[in-house]
């Protein structure tokens, strides 16, 4: 319009909870000065129509055009004589009938208040202009009917995302970061986009570095069994504490798979039990002790009667002080020739001539060498390996087994060792006592340990969470948090593990482990390395077509999603002419065959 400055439009301000949509932003022009309760936000149609919008309030053409500080209600008088102009002349603004039938036309509304004395004010004056009296104010006014040219609205803009260029970035699948440099192609300028590695930006970092190292995948042909127990050995001189438990636990875990992977996968108990003894931090020495009384069956005046340097009555000699070994077994003998046997075996006893008393018991009745027996293992002490192994030979679970674990007990090593290099007797008693003490091991925090035992007893894997289950992955605690329990040397350790029993058994491989292998493999294509990462794929795959895929649908479908996102990183492919590389490797083909199977079925 000719005259009017049109105010400029204002929008609310975008917020990241309005999820990037752009409905509510209404245009509203914006108020003079004085007009304080212009509605906000409302769009037309829904509660008031276009004149309760309060509109017309300063944007008359004429009301436009008003100099500043020139009085409002002098741009009041001169529109309404202007409307009186008008209507003398003929011309009408409105369809009113009565108009239209020459009958005598009243003033409006508008004027007899204007005229009556009553404010002009822009407020006041907008209560009646939804009367309908005046005909200037009617809703059918337009400004073509006034003789004004016609000036097209311009339509709401809706406000860019970014007020400026800025850098867009996004993650490939091949282990690459692509960046959109902030150009502006629309104006002439060159589109940039880079692509960066994520093997370069994270050369530095431990996660990388600690990828590297490893020799893995394990089943691929080129790799010797050396290069694998050089890295079990690089572990245990980086990360093993050998001054705490903890790290001394570890190391020998580590040990272990190093022996392991000499000796094909197969292992016997003396060859566990040597690994033990030389991991054992120092020998202990165990005190004997002399046998309890009551089993002798002699009371206290009785035993004092028969301590060196008091009268013999049977022999009639004073016997020395210190005697020599000889003299103990001259003193046994004279007691067989005159019949003594049960002072000959008290005798043997309390010299421990252990052997004298148990080959002589032997031949009498069971229940004195039933006696005897207890009295000699009365002399051991409590965490004494020959207790561990006398109980075991008696048909019980041996204390060690519950104690173990215990600083005040002492070392576990020696307990195990003597229980898997003399496996006689019940092997269901043995399998028990080695359970038992992993469990107790196990509840002591000593997990590598207590793992430690349970592959000894043959305890199979389980998965992550399961209560029943006493191991996930080798040396980790499944029932702590899952970023903890899945760390990536954990990961590494277990694959070490199968590779040993596939030294022994090439098909063989532990099915709760590929998942895990799975969440390797993308850890490597995180990092940037794709290649890996598919060869990861591709043994988890030929693992799941040697059995059922359907058996285990989500961990085939996600392999065949990763697989698909980076197949393009075979290195086959850049040794393939052009056309040949969109040819895809046999076993992802079969894949994704048995998961389209299982979705029909």
């Amino acid at each position: 319009r000719q005259g009017y400055e049109d105010p400029p439009w204002q929008y609310p301000a975008a917020s990241y909870g309005d999820d990037y949509t752009y409905q509510s932003h209404q245009w509203q022009p914006v108020a003079w000065q004085d007009d304080r309760d212009l509605r906000q936000g409302e769009p037309y149609g829904k509660s008031t129509n276009y004149r309760d919008q309060h509109y017309y309030k300063g944007y008359h053409p004429n009301l436009a055009t008003t100099p500043l500080g020139q009085d409002r209600t002098q741009t009041y008088e001169s529109y309404i004589s202007g409307a009186r102009r008008e209507r003398a002349g003929g011309e009408t603004l409105g369809s009113d009938s009565g108009e239209a039938g020459g009958e005598p036309q009243e003033p409006s509304l508008l004027l007899q208040y204007h005229e009556s004395g009553l404010s002009s004010s822009s407020h006041e004056l907008s209560q009646y202009i939804g009367d309908g009296a005046d005909p200037t104010l009617s809703g059918t006014w337009s400004p073509a009917q006034a003789g004004w040219p016609l000036v097209s609205t311009p339509a709401p803009v809706v406000p860019f995302k970014f007020s400026l260029p800025h850098v867009a970035m996004c993650f490939g699948a091949g282990g690459q970061l692509v960046l959109v440099c902030p150009h502006r192609p629309a104006e002439g300028q060159l589109a940039h986009v880079e692509l960066h590695s994520l093997e370069v930006i994270l050369h530095d970092t431990k996660e990388l570095k600690e990828l590297q190292a490893f020799p893995g995948p394990l089943a691929r042909e080129d790799l010797h069994k050396v290069d694998v127990m050089t890295f079990c050995q690089q572990k245990i001189a980086t990360s093993c504490d050998l001054s705490t438990q903890k790290g001394r636990d570890s190391s020998l875990l580590w040990k272990l798979l190093i022996l392991l992977c000499r000796q094909n996968g197969s292992m016997v108990g003396s060859d566990t039990a040597e690994l033990l003894m030389q991991d054992c931090r120092r020998r202990e020495k165990y005190k004997r002790q002399n046998p309890a009384v009551n089993l002798m069956g002699l009371t206290d005046d009785e035993w004092m009667s028969r301590q060196p340097g008091t009268l013999d009555l049977i022999t009639g000699e004073v016997p020395p002080v210190v005697e020599t070994q000889a003299q103990i077994v001259e003193k046994f003998t004279k007691l067989l020739y005159y019949g003594r046997k049960k002072d000959a075996l008290v005798w043997a006893m309390r010299n421990q001539l252990w052997g004298h008393a148990l080959f002589l018991s032997s031949k009498m009745d069971p229940r004195t060498y039933s006696w005897v027996l207890t009295g000699f293992t009365s002399t051991l002490a409590t965490n004494d390996p020959l207790q561990t192994l006398f109980q075991l030979m008696s048909g019980r679970i041996p204390q060690a087994a519950l104690c173990c674990g215990d600083a005040t007990w002492g070392d576990w090593r020696p307990h195990l060792a003597v229980m898997l290099s003399n496996k006689v007797g019940d092997m269901e008693l043995n399998h028990r006592a080695i359970v038992t003490m992993g469990d107790t091991l196990a509840g002591r925090g000593a997990v590598e340990a207590a793992h430690f035992c349970y592959l000894m007893a043959d305890i199979p894997f389980g998965y992550f969470g399961g209560k029943a289950d006493r191991m996930a992955l080798l040396g980790s605690n499944h029932r702590q948090a899952f970023a903890q329990f899945a760390r990536t040397e954990v990961i590494q350790r277990m694959e070490i593990f199968e590779y040993c029993q596939q030294l022994q058994q090439p098909k063989s491989f532990l099915l709760p482990f590929q998942v895990y292998k799975l969440l390797y493999a993308s850890r490597l294509a995180d990092h940037g390395l794709p290649a890996q990462a598919l060869q990861y794929c591709e043994q988890i795959a030929t693992a799941l077509l040697d059995q059922d895929p359907a058996s285990h649908p989500v961990l085939a479908q996600q392999v065949m999603k990763l697989a698909e996102r980076l197949k393009l990183s075979d290195p086959l492919l850049l040794e393939m002419p052009e056309q040949d590389q969109t040819l895809e490797p046999d076993w992802l083909v079969q894949l994704r065959a048995c998961c389209r199977q299982w979705e029909v079925r």
